[in-house]
């Protein structure tokens, strides 16, 4: 396995920029892009290796990968008092807690946002 197996690489289309572009999270922000996914993936593994040796080169430790990370399913999340009160409410209608309501909030969203995006990888090829 290769170092930079252990790091999280994303490509994504963007909007905005009306292209692909790739990402190492917590790491090395948006740092390729192009017309071609797999091109864009290829580029952003070879800055991904170039990033390591000179972090080893230099003796700079590497930053902690997420690849292996294990997660708790348990973060604190800061809201304002109106939000609160309003998720709390909307929470006792469906007869559910606080967290459980949230939690599939939370999932919906972001299943209709990964859902949403690959409609449009798929519309666009």
């Amino acid at each position: 396995m290769k170092k930079r197996d252990h790091y999280l690489k994303i490509v994504e289309w963007s909007e905005e920029d009306q292209c692909y572009v790739g990402s190492i999270p917590g790491w090395i922000g948006k740092c390729s892009h192009g017309d071609n996914e797999e091109s864009v993936y290829r580029q952003l593994c070879q800055i991904l290796d170039e990033w390591i040796e000179i972090y080893e080169n230099d003796n700079i430790p590497l930053p902690t990968s997420i690849s292996g990370k294990k997660y708790s399913g348990k973060f604190q999340l800061r809201v304002d008092s109106d939000l609160h009160k309003t998720l709390a409410i909307k929470a006792m209608q469906a007869n559910e807690s606080l967290n459980s309501f949230c939690g599939k909030i939370l999932r919906k969203t972001i299943l209709q946002n990964n859902s949403s995006q690959a409609n449009n990888s798929i519309n666009s090829d």
